[in-house]
């Protein structure tokens, strides 16, 4: 019985096997067809011929191994034998592939980690969207193989190109030297990562902020049993016109799942066989509170939990290596990323001092047992970790510095394609107009149907920075900056013509009458403001046709006739209701205003007045003269008091608030008209400010700026010897071309008294600020003391600001107090020696 058992177990195992090598021979298969069907670069990037570098201008260290170099690679060479040994069914490892040079680096030493001195490349954020802009995308030879090389960043940089492996080595390195713990990470992703095919993904210019669910209210334990309903008729109705739009919100529904299902992407053969490299931040460092994913080939972070990432060899850093040890059957999700953790990660550069064993045969059971004592020093004794670090890289530094930052792209452009979108941009001021982005929304798939177009500017004169033309609607709407010459905010337009659909937000803050928003086509011009102190919120005017004749008009054709004025007050809690007017309407072509009040406390209707100017009958024919010019209605007062008075003068008042409101619109118009006119003139000759990187012009405007320097110095040394300082001195002394030796040594005392008491005033002043500023410091710093425990985290920093800036100005303080007193006698006694060469006082006191 135990010898068929054991024939059995042979049997099972020899059909386990022949699975495996059938499966074996089929990945093999599929390995070669991807080769050579995908292993090719795509058409939009270009060509480029690695073999054909010059590395003459690299130094030494990237041509040869030191001999801790060499150590490591022992190292890795004998790591590489124990994992294979242990784990003969996985992968291989990235460890030591050649560099440019055709040298053999461990992928550690490749790291180099840097800060530059740009300050968007202190967050992770600025580094990434740097590293996917900066470089172009290389696909690997073959997805299910690891490439035989890993050139260094500093001829990344230069080339601005790469695949994988060089844009996360490149990231890595830029996020180390700012201060984060990032590592690069071997392992495997779906097929649009690492491809970089972006088109079913939603652009996220377009992306919608997630909304926060709301919290379920909890259903109460018991509850009191509604009463029968009576339904009417209509309520009937209702009820099936709502099940109506429901069925509808269902197919509409059941019609949007069934486009999701045909835009998912196809069924990968090579699915979790797909090699790609990426970078993994920890938490901890930088305040980073959750570790997370960066793509390097897109710049954006992913959750650990992403279903786009399906399993990681292996990660390392400047330091150290790690092998995963853990399952990753269900992607990254469940991966622990404590390194320190021998249970689920193996370090390649271990701190023990245990000698690593050499392979042996033994059986199956004690090669796995043997997995924890993967350590690292084949019969060199033991390397720790950290033995790799480096210095900063200053070749990257410099490299970046002279490859000019503001290039950002491969060519100056660069175009991404999303799902019904393509985003585009360019290198700021390469297109004349400044566009540097632009993104156009698509109805479709295949982006044939254009919905709209968005457009982002920079460095316009005009400041313009940002564009949306709708291609259903034909509009056009500009945003602007604050700082334009009319305080434009916003302008949409179908035409940039007068008197046609145009709407114009305005920054009302910088405007003195308050205006937001003014809205104008062919027979209105509506007027929004905000925050004006006469309540005015709304003011609109209403034109007849050009050439129309008025009754006590003259007809101007340069503007369109007003037929009406209507204004809108917001409530004036300073006077009563029924005295505050909510609108009041100006109809001139019927010679009668409108007046209507805001409405009374716990009252429905609104008190109202019409004023006549001149009473008419039905027909409009103008009738005798009459006391009746007002007709009014007074909410909750039944009385009819006619106060014929009173009503004349608000008459009056109104007149000259149309004469006045007349002249307001004419204002309106002719500014609309001057900012089309200025539009135009914009638009047909753009003109752009310089760069903030533009190092030419601030070498100009630094040349400019140091000769007028000069010139100006020369103008005060010129009025320095043009100015008479014996003059006030010689006016008390009557002095009418001679003196006498006596006068003469008098005259030089007192001068250089005066000057003498100058220079120690001067000083004094600047003493008399550096104890003040010391004394606030002081007071602030005591007041800090006392209030810490009750201070917020923002106050606290808003103290460590004035602390600094305070710190700043005492020590500017100090320096100038310094100068001023060292070079008080130099000062002085160059002023003796001036005094004793002045030809009128020289034949008394000599040159000495």
């Amino acid at each position: 019985g135990d010898r068929m058992e054991v024939l059995q177990e042979e049997e099972e195992e020899e059909q386990e096997e022949l699975k495996s090598s059938e499966i074996g021979d089929k990945l093999q298969d599929v390995k070669t067809n991807v080769s050579a069907e995908e292993g090719c670069i795509p058409s939009d990037v270009p060509d480029f011929d690695w073999s054909s570098i010059d590395t003459s201008q690299l130094r030494s260290s990237y041509k040869t191994n030191s001999q801790k170099e060499k150590e490591v690679l022992q190292i890795a060479d004998h790591f590489f034998k124990q994992y294979t040994y242990i784990y003969p069914e996985r992968n291989p490892l990235f460890l030591h592939p050649v560099n440019e040079c055709g040298v053999e680096k461990f992928v550690s030493t490749t790291v180099r980690p840097t800060l530059l001195t740009c300050l968007e490349m202190y967050d992770w954020n600025g580094c990434a969207s740097f590293v996917s802009d900066y470089l172009t995308m290389e696909p690997l030879k073959s997805p299910l193989t690891l490439p035989n090389s890993l050139y260094s960043p500093t001829t990344i940089l230069k080339y601005q190109r790469g695949n994988c492996f060089d844009f996360s080595v490149l990231l890595c390195s830029m996020l180390i030297g700012a201060g984060y713990d990032a590592y690069c990470v071997h392992g495997y992703a779906t097929r649009e990562m690492c491809a970089l095919d972006e088109t079913l993904e939603v652009c996220p210019l377009l992306r919608k902020p997630e909304e926060v669910p709301k919290e379920e209210m909890k259903k109460p334990k018991y509850r009191i049993k509604p009463p029968l309903s009576l339904q009417y008729q209509l309520e009937l109705q209702q009820g099936t016109q709502k099940k109506a739009e429901t069925e509808a919100d269902q197919k509409s529904k059941e019609r949007e799942e069934k486009i999701t299902e045909v835009e998912k992407p196809k069924r990968d053969p090579l699915h979790g066989l797909r090699i790609h490299a990426w970078v993994l931040v920890r938490s901890g460092k930088r305040e980073v509170p959750k570790t997370f994913f960066i793509n390097p080939f897109t710049g954006n972070s992913h959750s650990t939990m992403d279903e786009n990432f399906l399993g990681i060899e292996s990660v390392w850093n400047h330091r150290n290596y790690w092998v995963n040890k853990q399952d990753c059957s269900n992607g990254c999700k469940d991966l622990s990323f404590d390194l320190g953790d021998a249970v689920h990660w193996e370090a390649m550069l271990s701190e023990s001092k245990k000698p690593l064993q050499p392979p042996s045969s033994a059986g199956k059971e004690e090669r796995f047992s043997d997995a924890k004592d993967m350590v690292s020093d084949p019969n060199h004794g033991s390397c720790e970790a950290g033995m790799l670090y480096q210095t900063e890289s200053i070749f990257l530094t410099l490299l970046l510095l002279t490859a000019e930052f503001e290039t950002r792209y491969f060519q100056g452009r660069k175009v991404v394609l999303y799902k019904k979108a393509k985003l585009e941009k360019w290198t700021p001021n390469l297109n004349g107009d400044g566009l540097v982005k632009r993104l156009t929304i698509y109805a479709d798939l295949d982006r044939t149907e254009v919905v709209e177009v968005r457009e982002w500017f920079e460095n316009r004169e005009d400041r313009l920075y940002m564009r949306e033309v709708n291609k259903q609607t034909q509009l056009t709407t500009d945003y602007f900056s604050p700082g334009h010459l009319f305080h434009l905010k916003a302008h949409t337009y179908a035409l940039m013509e007068p008197e046609t659909e145009q709407t114009m937000e305005f920054y009302n803050e910088a405007r003195v009458d308050d205006l937001q928003k003014r809205v104008e086509n062919t027979t209105e011009m509506t007027e929004y403001f905000v925050g004006r102190s006469d309540f005015l919120h709304i003011r609109q005017a209403k034109f007849g046709k050009r050439g129309e004749e008025m009754a006590g008009t003259i007809i101007d054709t340069k503007f369109r006739p007003i037929v009406q004025i209507k204004e809108c007050f917001c409530r004036n809690l300073e006077k009563p209701a029924d005295e505050d007017v909510a609108e009041r309407i100006f109809l001139i072509t019927e010679e009668k205003i409108h007046l209507t009040y805001h409405l009374k406390h716990e009252y429905f209707t609104a008190s109202t007045k019409d004023l006549f100017r001149a009473v008419r009958d039905r027909k409009g024919r103008a009738m005798g003269t009459t006391p009746k010019i007002c007709a009014s209605y007074q909410a909750g007062s039944s009385e009819k008091e006619e106060k014929l008075l009173r009503e004349y003068n608000l008459l009056q008042e109104l007149a000259k608030e149309e004469k006045m409101l007349k002249r307001r619109i004419r204002q309106s118009e002719t500014e609309m008209l001057n900012i089309l006119k200025i539009r135009k003139n914009e638009e047909m000759a753009i003109q752009l400010s310089d760069s903030n990187y533009d190092t030419e012009s601030d070498e100009k405007r630094g040349q400019q700026h140091e000769a007028m320097k000069r010139k100006k110095e020369d103008e005060l040394s010129q009025e320095e010897r043009d100015l008479d300082y014996l003059a006030p001195f010689l006016i008390r002394l009557g002095y009418k071309g001679k003196m006498t030796k006596e006068q003469a040594l008098n005259l030089r005392d007192e001068c250089l008294n005066a000057y003498k008491q100058r220079l120690i005033n001067n000083v004094k002043i600047i003493q008399d600020r550096y104890e003040k500023a010391v004394k606030e410091l002081r007071e602030k710093e005591q007041w800090f003391q006392k209030n810490q425990s009750r201070l917020s985290a923002e106050e606290e920093e808003n103290f460590l600001a004035y602390c600094s800036e305070a710190m700043l100005r005492i020590r500017i303080t100090v320096q100038r107090l310094n100068s001023t007193k060292r070079m008080a006698p130099q000062k002085f006694f160059a002023f003796k020696d001036k005094l004793h060469r002045d030809p009128r006082l020289a034949e008394h006191l000599g040159r000495a």
